[in-house]
């Protein structure tokens, strides 16, 4: 396996911890949410095209996702300051986390190499990652398309 080659999670493992700024700046760790499902999702860029359609499609699913016991955090290698500007152009009403220097996205297998207009780079690899109330991962989606993704999710999940 090349070092670009992140590992993935697997259900049933521990989902590895983390503390992230928010848009605000403020402090936001996974330990935060202990005790309720969390879909942590992460994507390459605020404010790009298919980051934007994922963006408000969680969005727009929030209520019905919370209402079935589920809590969403975003993530992207963004500062907090184009967080706060993507926030409040499209009205996210759910935490989005700056991973600056994508440790987290890594840690997640959410990090590798990708190919984007035929050249390959690295960078975040769309990814979403299902966390229990225990902190254990319970469900993984690497490589998703950001149109439908989060209707394919929430049938994955039942919601």
């Amino acid at each position: 396996m090349s070092p670009n080659t992140p590992i993935k999670l697997q259900p049933g493992t521990p989902a590895p911890e983390f503390t992230l700024p928010d848009a605000a700046g403020q402090k936001v760790s996974l330990a935060d949410y202990r005790g309720k499902n969390v879909i942590v999702y992460f994507y390459p860029q605020a404010a790009t095209p298919g980051c934007t359609t994922e963006a408000c499609d969680f969005r727009d699913s929030l209520a019905s996702l919370q209402g079935s016991g589920y809590e969403v955090l975003g993530i992207s290698p963004d500062a907090p300051e184009a967080l706060a500007e993507f926030t409040g152009d499209f009205a996210l009403t759910f935490p989005l986390l700056a991973d600056e220097d994508h440790a987290v996205a890594l840690a997640y297998g959410a990090w590798g190499e990708k190919l984007v207009n035929g050249e390959v780079t690295e960078g975040i690899v769309r990814s979403t990652v299902v966390v229990d109330p225990e902190g254990s991962v319970r469900l993984t989606q690497y490589q998703v398309k950001a149109q439908g993704h989060v209707a394919a999710l929430k049938d994955a999940l039942g919601v």
